[in-house]
């Protein structure tokens, strides 16, 4: 199926590793070009436009949009004080998880826009997570960030409906990314679930980018293995 991505404008946040690097690859694989916004420095092995900088940073997110977009893609995030009830988070953790994980999604769509409108097919994808929907214990900064990240989506939707922007979001569960691995140590490899693989997430990703989902907007793709679907009574 061809997606209709070759020689879009793509700009990525957090495309350095995990999730955002499946992503940075599966544009490319599509023939799409691509611009990165990252804390990290330019892997060697990557031809992309690079810019240094972090999603809380306006003016960072502002730089890195380019003249021409027709794509714009949120992955950069953190997990956040895990393992700690919400009584014993720290106020300043608590904010700067919301910061990364929510504003810096509202900046890079703020910022994106007005390229964007100038896009015949404009999209924007964000990285939410299952736990936009359900809670787990000491992850009560994430669950926040990540719900309101859920909501911006349809906010976001409404608002550049004018412009023919459409805003949609993915919502994994658990992936295989060194950021999930150094959350739980040794205990990602004792897990009794299944566990996504980046490149599951960038399909789906590239999937709402691209104008063969031009209906859809104003959603949450869950990518769970039927988690959210299933139900807790003892039949």
């Amino acid at each position: 199926m061809d997606l209709g991505l070759s020689g879009r404008s793509v700009l990525v946040t957090g495309g350095a590793s995990g999730i955002g690097r499946a992503t940075v690859d599966a544009f490319l694989a599509e023939g799409a070009v691509v611009t990165v916004l990252d804390r990290a420095r330019k892997p060697a092995d990557l031809d992309v436009a690079w810019v240094q900088g972090d999603v809380t940073d306006e003016e960072a997110v502002r730089s890195a949009v380019p003249p021409r977009l027709d794509v714009a893609v949120g992955c950069a995030g953190i997990s956040g004080p895990m393992g700690k009830n919400a009584r014993e988070i720290d106020q300043a953790d608590f904010a700067r998880t919301v910061e990364v994980n929510l504003t810096g999604q509202f900046l890079l769509a703020k910022h994106a826009a007005p390229a964007l409108a100038a896009s015949t097919a404009p999209s924007i994808v964000f990285v939410a997570s299952d736990s936009s929907f359900v809670a787990a214990p000491g992850m009560a900064a994430y669950c926040a960030s990540k719900g309101g990240v859920l909501m911006l989506t349809k906010a976001l939707a409404v608002d550049f409906q004018p412009d023919g922007i459409r805003v949609n979001c993915v919502c994994p569960s658990i992936v295989d990314t060194p950021m999930a691995r150094g959350d739980l140590g040794d205990a990602f490899d004792e897990l009794d679930c299944p566990v996504l693989r980046p490149e599951d997430v960038a399909r789906s990703i590239l999937y709402l980018a691209s104008p063969a989902s031009r209906g859809v907007n104003g959603t949450a793709q869950v990518l769970d293995f039927g988690g959210l679907a299933t139900s807790t009574f003892p039949a």
